[in-house]
């Protein structure tokens, strides 16, 4: 690996120590339209989620874990939520919810770290070297530019690489500081232990490698001021529930006036993987994130914003069929995604799978390519070609009115 690739692909956590007072506002196309994606880790069992309770397949294969039709959140005479998803249950009442059934890839990986790799580069069994929203980011702007991606996470997540653009990755704002291995990588990196044998050659990419990593020390500085002050202004009345995801983090950025157009945010530690015992704690964590969705489509309202904001919602892979004998459910293939807002034609999409007619033992087959989704968004929200990202052209749902 070349001094260029480890930069660009290493120091996407920008930040430093204290700076001079900076304001959080900074001059951008206002309303230009914003995506924010929420990755539910872990692989979320999207048929107890949204729950297709008219099929009796379902309970004759989950016997013991599938939920009461009584106990659901009814939708409509087929489908229901699980008991957890009362603030989705509310946006799905107002028409700012769409569910999008049956999305996954043909040949699915029941891998955590594969499967993420293909929702994270948007390129299954191939892969890429950059993820879908900063190769998305690289094509909504295709020169350098501050803020066009945030990553709100300890750790970057593959989604967000990008061959231009520097994801800015933070957890906690307040705290949001250089890390001192930069320093030591930077003299290395950049040459300044170099020989007098070193060529030319070896000089000139040495100046390069430093003034990149220049360039990024200049808009950590910048971007971990404007977040600081961004997140030390805001406040809101909106109750997010006890555990927002991070959400308030981006409300806070897009109070702001930051320029982002792409944040993503995730439940960690693959908080979904229930394998054992899952129906309380689905349920909870369901709820953690269904309360935390709909406080911020309302604190988005609040502030002005709301119809610029389109949010995602994906797994990495859905869970088998059948319960297993641990009252859990084992990685499986096909799911549920989400998008909320409300600039969308709220309902359902593609077409649930059989619970009869499974593939590999006990999956469901998918229905939908999940790059369809993708790709929706693209066009339909951001007004970009999606096959400039995506390397191939994907069918759009109807799902988006104009921004």
């Amino acid at each position: 690996m070349n001094r260029r690739r480890f930069l660009n692909s290493t120091i996407g956590v920008a930040g430093l120590s204290w700076l001079p007072h900076l304001s959080a506002r900074v001059e951008s196309a206002h309303e230009a339209p914003i995506l924010v994606a929420i990755e539910l880790s872990g692989g979320n069992d999207g048929l107890n989620s949204v729950v297709p309770y008219a099929d009796d397949a379902y309970y004759r294969l989950r016997p013991t874990i599938g939920i009461p039709a009584n106990q659901l959140l009814k939708l409509d005479d087929h489908y229901g939520f699980n008991p957890g998803m009362l603030g989705l249950q509310r946006l799905w009442q107002e028409g700012q919810l769409a569910i999008v059934h049956g999305c996954g890839y043909e040949r699915p990986s029941y891998s955590h770290f594969t499967s993420m790799a293909y929702w994270h580069t948007g390129v299954p069994h191939r892969g890429d070297e950059f993820g879908w929203m900063g190769r998305l980011a690289d094509v909504l702007s295709p020169t350098r530019k501050d803020d066009m991606l945030i990553n709100v996470a300890a750790t970057q997540s593959l989604a967000v690489k990008s061959s231009v653009h520097t994801p800015v990755v933070f957890d906690d704002p307040e705290r949001f500081q250089r890390h001192r291995w930069m320093a030591s990588a930077a003299q290395e990196l950049t040459g300044q232990h170099s020989t007098a044998s070193s060529s030319p050659a070896d000089a000139v990419e040495a100046n390069a490698a430093r003034a990149f990593l220049n360039a990024v020390d200049q808009s950590a500085q910048v971007s971990s001021a404007r977040i600081r002050r961004a997140w030390k202004e805001y406040a809101t009345p909106v109750d997010y529930g006890i555990a927002p995801m991070d959400l308030p983090k981006v409300a806070a950025c897009i109070k702001a006036g930051l320029p982002t157009q792409l944040y993503h945010v995730s439940f960690r530690n693959n908080s979904f993987d229930t394998h054992v015992q899952q129906p309380a704690l689905h349920r909870r964590l369901l709820s953690y994130a269904c309360d935390g969705i709909h406080g911020f489509i309302r604190d988005l309202e609040r502030i002005g914003e709301a119809r610029r904001v389109l949010v995602m919602v994906y797994s990495e892979f859905g869970r088998r069929v059948p319960e297993n004998a641990n009252l859990g459910t084992d990685h499986g293939s096909a799911n549920v995604m989400l998008l909320a807002g409300v600039g969308l034609n709220g309902g359902h999409y593609g077409r649930q799978p059989s619970l009869t007619e499974l593939v590999d033992g006990d999956n469901l087959a998918h229905t939908t390519d999940f790059r369809q989704v993708y790709a929706t968004v693209m066009q339909d929200w951001l007004n970009v070609d999606a096959q400039q990202v995506l390397h191939e052209e994907f069918e759009t749902l109807p799902i988006l009115r104009s921004v």
